[in-house]
């Protein structure tokens, strides 16, 4: 069983920067997926940024450029680097890691507010 616990979360005023951790208990294979999501009131959780086990990096159109997404396999840590935060990042950030099979993983989430 895996269980993910993010932090890092807050409150920053526009162009300010965040860094997001989240921490993975349990065993998590060098081949699992990565991955940050986000949900904001009213809408559909979405895809922010993914990294595979072998390195490989995606990011939402939005995101990129602004932010970074990176992984410690050996403490088992994903990080996600918000640089250049804009108010319409504001959102629930949620990780995820995924096995080679499909199955999901998914932290309680963490509230991360972009006002001035």
């Amino acid at each position: 069983q895996v269980q993910l616990v993010e932090s890092g979360g807050g409150l920053v005023q526009p162009g300010g920067s965040l860094r997001l951790s989240c921490k993975a208990s349990g065993t998590i294979f060098g081949n699992y997926a990565l991955g940050w999501y986000r949900q904001a009131p009213g809408k559909q959780r979405e895809l922010v940024a993914t990294a595979t086990g072998t390195g490989t990096t995606n990011y939402a159109d939005s995101v990129k450029g602004r932010f970074t997404i990176s992984r410690d396999n050996a403490k088992n840590t994903v990080y996600l680097q918000m640089d250049s935060l804009k108010p319409e990042d504001t959102a629930v950030y949620y990780c995820n890691a995924q096995t080679p099979w499909r199955f999901d993983y998914w932290g309680q989430g963490t509230q991360v507010t972009v006002s001035s």
